[in-house]
């Protein structure tokens, strides 16, 4: 049961409210890209509903995708 005291010590949660950051804000404040933040955020979602079994053939696919448009690799 909570005292007088226990209430004094606590602050006022509802006083002070916290803004709500998105995760695409929260990874445009780390510098990414509007179209990095989609591709993250769509690789969030699909490992959190299973994933794939050919997820390192589609790394690999990925990082050679990301030399070719960065022209670190030729085609």
């Amino acid at each position: 049961m909570k005292t007088a005291s226990d209430m004094k010590e606590q602050p006022d949660v509802a006083a002070q409210p916290e803004p709500i950051v998105t995760d695409r804000e929260r990874l445009a404040g780390c510098g990414f890209t509007a179209e990095e933040s989609a591709a993250l955020l769509w690789l969030r979602q699909w490992y959190q509903s299973g994933g794939s079994d050919r997820m390192q053939l589609v790394r690999h696919w990925e990082f050679l995708k990301r030399l070719v448009r960065s022209g670190r690799l030729g085609v």
